[in-house]
């Protein structure tokens, strides 16, 4: 059984932190005993009564991204843990994409994280110990739309496995977390169009469902804790088996 002082004495700070995903991952490590230190784009999106600290600020704004880090290290110090949840895309097709977008949506799911994770991790390595998880996606992992969005998330994956592999010995854990599809708000524009778009997706998923934000956030949970202590450079699909597989393949062309 998991300790409910799991993360006691942890400051664990958390970017998206008022989103579907970020909320559910800010209430179970402040429900484990962390210290929780909340990053979003406004204030209103850092409500969480579960938040010790807030901060705000944008991620395509590298001024903002940087005056953030110099105020977290300030008021929260180095975090023990740092969970890189921010992200978005609606660029869904290679037909969406213009210059525009993929300038957008690389610098907001990549560039932009990594300017912020940067220093942190750098501090992290220089204090000797430190814990990133990264959530990636699914879409960098094989296709399934959003392609902007899908390189920039693959590049996470592989920016992780840097840190796990640099600075390993300087006592710093770096993992991913790819979710599946998740019902939270970020679905809300899809199902505006297609009410039915969730139940076509359950055909997909050999678990005959999507994940939710809670399981999403369990997967975190683990990687950041000392039950992982041996695991690093993992990239971790947390997808109701989507990514094991095509389901609709053995339904629909085997098992005519």
């Amino acid at each position: 059984m998991v300790s409910r002082a799991e993360f006691e004495g942890r400051t664990v700070v958390v970017t998206g932190a008022g989103g579907g995903l970020g909320s559910a991952i800010v209430a179970l490590l402040a429900g484990r005993g962390a210290r929780v230190v909340g990053c979003d784009q406004s204030d209103e999106a850092l409500a969480s009564p579960h938040l010790a600290s807030r901060h705000v600020f944008d991620l395509l704004d590298r001024a903002s991204v940087e005056a953030a880090i110099a105020a977290v290290l300030e008021k929260d110090g180095v975090p023990d843990i740092l969970i890189n949840n921010a992200g978005w895309t609606r660029a869904e097709t290679l037909d969406a994409l213009t210059a525009d977008r993929i300038e957008h949506e690389l610098y907001l799911n990549l560039t932009g994280v990594m300017i912020f994770a940067d220093p942190i991790v750098k501090a992290m390595a220089a204090r000797g110990s430190g814990n990133v998880v990264f959530i990636s996606s699914v879409n960098a992992i094989a296709h399934f739309g959003n392609p902007a969005y899908a390189a920039a998330k693959a590049g996470i994956n592989a920016y992780a496995k840097s840190i796990a592999v640099e600075r390993g010995r300087s006592g710093v854990r770096a993992n991913v977390v790819c979710p599946g599809s998740i019902r939270t708000a970020a679905w809300d524009h899809r199902l505006a169009k297609n009410p039915d778009v969730i139940g076509k997706l359950q055909r997909l998923y050999p678990l005959g469902r999507i994940v939710n934000a809670s399981e999403v956030a369990e997967a975190v949970a683990f990687l950041a804790s000392d039950r992982a202590s041996g695991v690093t450079g993992v990239v971790m699909p947390v997808d109701a088996g989507l990514t094991a597989g095509c389901l609709p393949f053995i339904d629909d062309i085997l098992g005519a």
